[in-house]
């Protein structure tokens, strides 16, 4: 597929051209219809709205506020009530509002009106739902209210519709995002076309799945946030996908291949285990499906579909351009010294060497290092509250957060989040003075009753977020209303969020379960060994837990959140764990996935565990950082999309990724493995029996076309002598004859005078990869016609800083 896609890359240019363009003009011209469906069965708070729904139907529009305050005097005052009044009745008269029901209408607005008469609101309800309320419309509303400002008077608005338009452009998070991951990519690769490209195969990933989102939103109920979080995680696999095939290519074109077949390998290497590795992800996202929250049935949907597109462009969109570029893959500095010196040498070295290498000398002092960082950062998750973020967690210079700060000077702070209890059966009255005499209670009224349901509005004496308003809640439903002898259920927007947590942190357990043993089970059958994945799923938890402790500490408890521009501290969002987690462990088995499938190929070459984690390390550290520090800038800079819900995301997954790459897979996980020994890669005979091969390598392949040699034996072979820069022989160094896939084919140690010899199955062009102790390995192609090869190899000293490695 990927030489297909490489000699037709115009063809296949063109196709994802048109398929960007076509859909995104469907769904532009579909319009928008996300839904925000929070199915809570068989909790009080879904019985209340079904009785309220029944009773009292909802009106259809959204209703937002507008807030005023004076400094002096009262909000009755003559010269208040002539500027707000008729900005109020402009306001009414607009195409788009339903209604206005102000303070100064009579009795029934005398409610609206604070006690010491310095604050009061007005309600604008609007015809449409606030995602359908045109922006211009609200903006008349915003500027038309604070056009009756004066000195002494402030007017602040808030509501979600209202909320829409104080967000910073759709896409700038993106775009700061993308800007971003440019300057780490052009600084890794040094090549301007380099750095394009994974840049180009995120963005088609990304917009397909963000146009397919769309369109599937009129079909099915996807959230709002569901598109952010597409392109959140769309843009961080996207470029690490294209990243991790681009620098395998860059490896190959360096070390003498042709373009085309460099391509290919690279493809057929790093793109199997792209494949792999987007396939672990859309699995952690499917696990978000075992927690029964239709809520997020819609977020499996929008990420898992731009995951499969990202992974679908860097293995068919790539090569394409790959097959563009040719040579100019590479920098100008580069392709000269290729030209001047020819291939590279099949050896690693400089900061990721000589980090492997320390990590092999003291193991133990790095693994205890590594845990005693990620036990200190993981510390705060001991408090973990989970709830649900409002406006008063906007940033303090939003006119939404100030108008719910003006709403609870005046009102109270239980005033932006009242509970409804709403009576199917028994005396309300009753139920009432009961309500009035529990602590924790501002204001109680009773709603006039409808078809024998009667709705209890109650005030707290406490915000919506804290926990003493949780604690009321409890207290409502399991003493009040039964001491009462009523058949009554608490709703309302503050036991909504009450009862989300409670479902989702009930069902956190499975879902981690079910996550971690698919991710077990992946890994085992992959690498064939028992601790490998048992090491993973260890990793993943610390990882998880660190993350979340760093989030605790910066939304929960507000440490640097006033710096950050972050709003005011409180709970985390309920729905956060399970779209972190699942997030968390896709992202973090891609790095294991990179990191072991080359200790493994090593491990299988010379069955030396520290060689192999040595290599292995020294070679995937560097393109893993890269990839990391890019998801890190791409999730940062979510925090400036407006939304709190995906800033959160944002903030908590750069920091599980920047722990899980800089502090797990470059240090614990590798002090880890050499401090297990040869039992990383031990699995019983029995279950090697049992479990299907699923290998993230490529199979066998022949370079050339297979010829049928006229005898059993071999087509022909390769041999030679092994021998260091003076001229003597090496003795018990390994060579191996790989295909150009890298799947071995033959493998022999040399003798005591050097010599080797290796069977050829057909004619073609093979990797000749030869390793001993000490020494830098030599990897060449060679060429093998139907007579057999001789080819002496040369190995040279290593260096202290240096690592052995072949690719």
């Amino acid at each position: 597929m990927a030489r297909w896609c490489y000699r037709h890359r115009l063809v296949v240019l063109l196709l994802w051209v048109g398929a960007l363009f076509g859909l995104g003009f469907t769904a532009s011209t579909a319009g928008t219809d996300y839904a925000n469906v929070f199915s809570l069965p068989n909790t009080d708070s879904k019985k209340a709205y079904d009785l309220m729904e029944k009773a009292f139907p909802a009106r259809a529009g959204d209703t937002d506020t507008v807030v005023w305050k004076v400094d002096e005097g009262s909000v009755r005052d003559e010269d208040v009530r002539s500027r707000i009044q008729p900005a109020l009745d402009e306001i009414a008269g607009m195409k788009g509002v339903g209604s206005v029901a102000g303070p100064y209408a009579g009795p029934e607005g005398a409610a609206q009106i604070s006690r010491d008469g310095r604050i009061a609101y007005a309600q604008v309800t609007f015809t449409d739902q606030a995602n359908a309320v045109p922006k211009e419309l609200v903006e008349d509303v915003v500027d038309t209210a604070q056009g009756a400002q004066r000195d002494g008077l402030r007017v602040e608005l808030g509501g979600q519709a209202i909320q829409r338009v104080q967000e910073p452009p759709t896409g700038l998070a993106e775009m700061v995002g993308l800007a971003a991951a440019a300057i780490v990519l052009f600084l890794a690769f040094g090549s301007l076309f380099a750095m394009l490209l994974p840049i180009a195969v995120a963005i088609f990933g990304v917009g397909m799945g963000l146009f397919g989102t769309q369109l599937l939103g009129h079909v099915t109920d996807i959230p709002d946030l569901a598109p952010l979080l597409a392109s959140l995680i769309g843009l961080g696999v996207g470029i690490d996908y294209a990243l991790f095939i681009v620098t395998r290519h860059r490896k190959g074109v360096l070390r003498g291949m042709d373009p085309e077949e460099s391509a290919v390998t690279a493809l057929n290497t790093s793109g199997r285990a792209v494949l792999f590795a987007g396939g672990t992800v859309c699995i952690a996202l499917a696990g978000m499906l075992v927690t029964n929250l239709r809520f997020l049935d819609g977020v499996v949907i929008g990420t898992s579909l731009t995951v499969v597109l990202s992974v679908l462009a860097a293995t068919t969109l790539l090569p394409a351009l790959l097959g563009f570029l040719g040579p100019r893959v590479l920098s100008r500095r580069q392709r000269r010294r290729l030209a001047q010196r020819g291939a590279e040498e099949e050896t690693a070295s400089g900061l990721a060497a000589r980090w492997s290498t320390g990590v092999q000398r003291r193991p133990r002092t790095v693994a205890a290092l590594a845990l005693a960082v990620m036990a200190v950062l993981a510390l705060p998750v001991l408090s973990l509250r989970l709830g649900a973020t409002d406006q008063g967690n906007d940033d303090t210079t939003t006119t939404t957060r100030q108008a719910y700060d003006l709403l609870a000077e005046g009102f109270g702070p239980g005033f932006n989040g009242p509970l409804q209890v709403v009576v199917a059966n028994g005396d309300a009255a009753t139920l009432v003075k009961g309500i009035e005499d529990t602590p924790g209670v501002a204001r109680v009224a009773a709603m006039p009753p409808a078809q024998g349901v009667t709705v209890v509005q109650v005030i707290p004496t406490t915000s919506p977020q804290s926990a003493e308003t949780d604690t009321l809640i409890d207290r409502l439903r399991e003493d009040v209303i039964p001491q009462a002898g009523t058949e009554a259920h608490v709703g309302g927007v503050t036991a909504v969020s009450k009862d989300f947590a409670t479902v989702t942190g009930d069902r956190l357990p499975l879902f981690v379960a079910t996550i971690i043993g698919l991710g077990f089970l992946l890994l085992l059958v992959a690498f064939r060994s028992l601790v490998v994945p048992l090491t993973a799923a260890v990793m993943n938890l610390i990882a998880a837990a660190a993350s979340f402790g760093v989030l605790v500490a910066i939304f929960q408890w507000g440490w640097g959140l006033e710096l950050l521009g972050l709003g005011k501290e409180g709970p985390i969002n309920a729905f956060l764990p399970v779209i972190m987690l699942s997030l968390l462990f896709g992202l973090s088995m891609d790095y294991q996935v990179f990191l072991v499938s080359r200790m493994h190929e090593e491990w299988v070459h010379t069955k030396d565990n520290a060689r192999a984690v040595r290599v292995g390390l020294a070679e995937t550290s560097r393109v893993i950082n890269s990839a990391a520090l890019i998801m890190v800038c791409v999730f940062l800079a979510f925090v400036l999309s407006g939304d709190s819900g995906a800033a959160m995301a944002g903030v908590g997954l750069a920091a599980a990724v920047a722990l899980d790459a800089f502090v797990l897979r470059t240090a614990l996980v590798p002090a880890a493995m050499h401090l297990l020994g040869t039992s990383n890669w031990w699995l019983p005979r029995w279950l090697e029996k049992r479990l299907p091969h699923l290998a993230v390598e490529p199979r066998e392949e022949a370079a050339a076309p297979v010829r049928t040699p006229a005898s059993d034996g071999p087509a022909s072979a390769v041999h030679g002598f092994v021998r260091d820069a003076a001229g003597d022989p090496v003795e018990g160094a390994a060579v191996t004859l790989m295909s150009k896939g890298g799947r071995q084919l033959d493998r022999v140690v040399s003798l005591a005078d050097g010599s080797y010899i290796l069977s050829v199955p057909a004619p073609g062009t093979y990797l000749l990869a030869t390793t001993a102790r000490s020494y830098a390995s030599a990897a060449r192609q060679v060429m093998v016609a139907d007579e057999a090869l001789v080819h002496d190899v040369e190995l040279t000293e290593l260096s202290g800083d240096e690592v052995d490695a072949v690719n």
